[in-house]
Formats: structure tokens, C-alpha cells, sequence
């Protein structure tokens, strides 16, 4: 017999079918995957319930409500990067740029990784007090601050310099996420692109540059963008 599709993937109603096995790490992690299959419309706690084959009363115990669900994503996308920077090579203690191309990197494929969650980067971060995020969020930033005080920066310019590293990662992150495409299903560039929905004498410059923004900049270009900017504000580096 068929399996009908609204149920959700089988193997996650049973793998956590049972209430007395629920933790906080499945239920996110199956949000997460939720989330990641169909947008954060999908995502409501009977919803996110009948994917672990549980009553939504079962997951309050996890999670206080939708907002605790969309802090809960925040906190799952945090742990990834944490764990995928704890996993990957290490680098010398005193380089401190290359320990930020690894908070970058692994950023910017967690993100990637998870684009419906990258909105809530902004959002939460804008709802949820400092001292109340996620430990693993809290991690991060204590990650890349220990990073730019080792470096000898002290704490005005050490302040200074994570606003402006965070704010280039998530923006570039957004920027690479942006939709661009118009119309994928169309073999010719500039119909594909919406070139045509864009007034060439209003929007000449657009135009031009659209193809080049439809190709993502990855790695490399996050990274000499993060460099440029630590020039500029290291430049007062003791």
C-alpha cells in the first residue's frame, strides 16, 4: 500500500514514534528537516507533532510554542556550525585571521545548508535578548570575540570589529540566497534572468550586472570580502 505523503517521511514517525524517546535535539532536529523539505510556513507544533508521530501537546515539554520552535532552529543551524568548526582542522592559536575564515566558512555553509532558517538570523536575533539565545548562538560569539581579543584588539575595537564581521557574514549569506532567477524553466539567459521586467534606460547598470549576480560568489569571494574588512578595521591593531 501507498504511504500517504501529508505523513511525513516514514522513518522519522518511526524513529521517534515513541513519546518516551523524545529529546529536545530530535524535535529540533526533525523541525529542521521540516523546515528545510517545505519552508517555515510548514512548521507549527501539531504539524511538527504528526511528523514525530506524537501529540502536539507532547513537544511543550521541548519547546515553548512557535516561537520556541523558531529559537529552536536558530540554536539547531548554531550547533551545526559549532560542531563542524570543532571537527575541522585546527589552526595556530595565534592566527587569528585564519580561525575567522573558519567561523566564515563553516557559516556560510551551515546557512547554505539551511536557507529557510537564514531569515530568522535577523528576526530572533532581533526578539531574543543577548543573554537569552541559545548556549550554541552565546558559543559563537564568544568564539569570534576571544578570537579578536587574543589578537590584541581590546574590547571597544574587539565590539567594533564582530558588528562588522557578522554583519558582512549574514549579509553576504543573504545576498548569495536572494532569489535571481525569474523564470528557470527558460532556456535564453535574459528571459530566465527577467531582464526584460526591468526598464533598460531606468536600470541600465542592473541589467548589465544581474548575469554575475545569478552566479553565487562562494567561499572565496566571503573570504576577501572578510579580508578587506579586517584590513581596514586592523589597521589600528596594536
Amino acid at each position: 500500500m501507498a504511504r500517504n505523503p501529508a505523513a511525513g517521511p516514514a522513518r522519522r514517525a518511526g524513529d521517534h514514534g515513541h513519546r518516551g524517546r523524545l529529546s529536545r535535539a530530535i524535535v529540533l532536529a526533525a523541525a529542521l528537516e521540516l523546515v528545510d523539505r517545505e519552508g517555515l510556513s510548514a512548521l507549527s507544533m501539531r504539524r511538527l507533532g504528526a511528523e514525530l508521530g506524537v501529540e502536539a501537546m507532547a513537544l511543550y515539554r521541548y519547546a515553548d510554542g512557535k516561537d520556541g520552535l523558531l529559537d529552536g532552529l536558530v540554536e539547531a543551524l548554531y550547533t551545526e556550525l559549532e560542531q563542524g568548526i570543532d571537527q575541522a582542522p585546527a589552526v595556530p592559536e595565534a592566527d587569528w585571521r585564519a580561525g575567522l575564515h573558519t567561523v566564515a566558512l563553516h557559516t556560510y555553509r551551515a546557512c547554505l545548508g539551511h536557507p529557510h532558517v537564514v531569515p530568522l538570523l535577523a528576526t530572533r536575533m532581533l526578539a531574543v535578548p543577548l543573554a537569552q539565545r541559545p548556549v550554541a548562538v552565546l558559543a559563537s560569539h564568544e568564539r569570534v570575540l576571544a578570537l579578536l581579543r587574543k589578537a590584541g584588539f581590546g574590547p571597544v575595537e574587539s565590539a567594533a570589529l564582530f558588528r562588522a564581521v557578522t554583519a558582512w557574514i549574514l549579509g553576504y549569506v543573504a545576498v548569495e540566497l536572494g532569489a535571481v532567477v525569474d523564470n528557470p524553466a527558460e532556456p535564453d539567459p535574459s528571459f530566465r534572468l527577467g531582464l526584460h521586467r526591468m526598464p533598460a534606460h531606468d536600470l541600465p547598470t542592473l541589467r548589465e550586472i544581474t548575469p554575475v549576480l545569478a552566479e553565487r560568489g562562494g567561499g572565496v569571494g566571503l573570504l576577501a570580502g572578510l579580508d578587506a574588512l579586517l584590513d581596514r578595521f586592523g589597521s589600528g591593531q596594536p
